[in-house]
Order: C-alpha cells, then structure tokens, then sequence
C-alpha cells in the first residue's frame, strides 16, 4: 500500500453539524465506559461524508476528542483505510477500482483504462470540471464478482470497460444507478443459475428467502443532475453487457495404470438357501405396510387443511402428503414413532418431521390454536408456503 499523506490545503476548522453529533453520541453509547475508541470508524466516515467527501486534518483531531484518544491514533486510522480520503475528491463520485489480482485477472486494467481516459489522467486527481476522481485500491472484497469498483457505498460489479463508462455517464447525467453486478445475476449466484440442491430449489419449506435489500439498509444513493464527465457525449446507449462463456467440458479422466489389471477369477456362485428363498417367496406383500398410518383417499367435506402453515413443510411436501392421502392437521398429530417412519421413508426430504416439530405443530393447529409460524403464513410474511 502507498503511503497516505495529509492533503497540504486544509480548513482552518472542523465540526460535526448537531444532526451528526447527536447520531455520533449514539453511536458511541453502543459500547461500554471506556470502550469510545471502538466508534472511530463509524464516526470518521461521517465526518468524511459532511465534508465534502474528504477527511480533513481538523476533523481527524475533532474526532479523536471527542472520543478521549491521542491525536495520533485516530490519524492511524485515517491513513490506514482507503475508504478514508485524505484530500479532496469529485463531487459526484470518487470511484475506487480493486486492484488486487482476481480483479486484474478479469479486466481491472480495463477499468483503470477507462478512468484515465474519461477522469483523469492520474489517480486522485480530478476531472476538468471537479465532479470526478478515481484511484486504485487493494481488494474489496468481492472477489467472486471481479472486476468490480467502489463509489461512495456502494459497490458495482461484474463490469465490463462498456458498462463503466455508462455508470460514469449516468452519474454525471444526475440519472439513478443501482449498485450490485451489472451482468443481472444476483449477488454472487452462479451466472447460469443454481447448480446444487436442484431437488428443493422449489421449496425453501419453510425458510424465508434472503431478501433482495436487508430490512433497514439504505437505499442506493440518487445522484444530482450535472454536466457530462470531461465534456464527452453523455447518455449514449450501451449494450456491451458480459456475454456467458460457454460452460466448458471436463476433459476424459486417463486411465490411472498404463497396463490393465489382471482379472480377478470370479469367485464360485454361492446357492441360495431353500428355507430363506422359501421364506423370501412367503412374505406377505403389504410388508411394506409396517407403520402405516390413517390415510384418506381425498379430504375431508370441508376441504383440507393447508399443511403449509406447519414449519418445515412447504408446497412440495405438501403434494407429496396429498398424494399419500394425508390431508389434515389431526392426521399428522396422530402419528407416533412407526407412523412417522413410514412417512419418512417417502419423503425426499428426510429427517423434517423430527426436526421441525411436525406433531407437535399439527396438535396446536388441530385444536384451533395457532403457531407463530402459521401466524406469518396467514399474513403472507412466508413467499415459500404459497402455494
């Protein structure tokens, strides 16, 4: 990492406005009496964010007072982390381009390429008309995404040098961008889609989703209409989104020994017992019976219950239970030990009768009560038990 120096221009003063001091103290009120110092961080890049995107020498020693620490500890900080600019930057973006090398195995040059040409010839410099820099920086993070950049926040990855310069275009033009990869998979999901579990990829049963935007995060920062970076063409159309590489086959496995192995002599075919064949001929066909339950051959007048509202058991558990002849919470809550097994040994997802409780479940719901789960199902909280 390069060396990080404080600007030589600095204000005379600094101080966070009553909004960020009071969302400061909040912050340090997280941690234990004499535990402040763990605030640094967050409070640091607040002061960055008031000032104009940049953390002045000022401010580093309004922070370090305020939080009781040397001087020289919160300037480890600053200098430290790249997130933290130690001189001024574009006012509408500073785009940081990971360097490191899954990024440059997969076209950060390019990137970097890109910000010469439409920013500025060096890093942390400014463009011509103050409302872009750039620089490179070590990794950040999302490998699995490369080649990627930081703006602000947030992070727009799986570029190409094509959708670069639209984002920059955007963002001088004032038009939204929305942060994550730009080739539209999602987060870090394999481009053509899922590859393992195939078999329950229908039915999380009974799981939430993650969801697309974490309850409470911020949403992508909108940016102010402007002129175009450099006075080049801005808003021009752009297609060139990352193409799919096509999936590539496994080259044949060679033999592991050059001669074959001898072959072994097959050993002499063992006569079947008679009295154990006779046995086997004699056993009653509905063995496989053993265990089971009440089964119905369609529900009851009333309609059957929506078995969905049991954890564990979404829309395809459900089916199969149907297909079987279960239809109804009572039947479930009956069920002892062989009944249980009986039923397991037909499912595809073994094990979710124990584990999540289904008798249990199923002898509230029989009585008319209700769980916390069927609570959210009934509320429309729970995507994976609609069926």
């Amino acid at each position: 990492m390069s060396v990080r120096r404080l600007h030589p221009e600095q204000p005379a003063d600094f101080a966070l406005t009553p909004e960020n001091l009071e969302w400061a103290k909040k912050q340090i009120a997280r941690y234990p009496e004499g535990r402040q110092a763990s605030a640094v961080i967050p409070i640091l890049w607040r002061a960055q964010e008031q000032h104009e995107g940049w953390l002045p020498e000022p401010a580093i020693r309004y922070v370090a007072d305020l939080l009781g620490m040397p001087y020289i500890r919160v300037l480890e900080v600053a200098t430290f982390y790249t997130m933290f600019q130690l001189a001024p930057v574009g006012k509408k973006a500073h785009v940081q381009v990971c360097g490191t090398t899954p990024c440059m195995l997969r076209g950060a040059g390019d990137l970097i390429k890109v910000c010469k040409n439409k920013i500025a010839a060096h890093a942390h410099e400014m463009s011509e008309d103050g409302n872009f820099s750039w620089e490179e920086v070590e990794c950040l993070g999302a490998c699995s995404n490369a080649p990627m950049v930081q703006i602000w926040k947030d992070t727009y990855e799986d570029l190409t040098p094509e959708d670069f310069e639209k984002l920059l275009d955007d963002i001088a033009e004032g038009r939204e961008v929305t942060p994550g990869p730009a080739n539209g998979r999602r987060f870090a999901a394999p481009i053509e889609g899922a590859t393992t579990l195939g078999e329950i990829e229908d039915d999380t049963v009974g799981s939430d989703p993650l969801p697309h935007v974490v309850d409470g995060a911020e949403p992508a920062s909108k940016v102010v209409a402007g002129t175009s970076i450099n006075g080049g063409e801005a808003g021009v159309p752009v297609t060139g989104k990352a193409k799919k590489a096509p999936a590539k086959k496994a080259p044949a496995k060679k033999a592991a020994a050059e001669k074959p192995a001898p072959a072994k002599k097959a050993a002499p075919a063992k006569k079947a017992a008679p009295a154990k064949a006779a046995a086997k001929a004699e056993a009653p066909a509905d063995e496989d019976d053993a265990g089971k339950p009440t089964l119905m051959d369609k529900a009851r007048e009333g309609g059957a219950d929506d078995l969905k509202k049991i954890k564990g058991l979404g829309p395809k558990i459900e089916s199969i239970l149907n297909e079987l002849g279960v239809y109804h919470f009572d039947q479930i809550a009956s069920w002892g030990e062989p009944e249980k097994a009986w039923v397991d040994a037909k499912l595809k997802f073994r094990g979710r009768i124990d584990r999540e409780g289904w008798v249990e479940q199923a002898k509230a719901l029989a009585s008319g009560e209700e769980t916390a789960f069927s609570k959210r199902v009934e509320a429309g909280d729970v995507p994976t038990s609609k069926g």
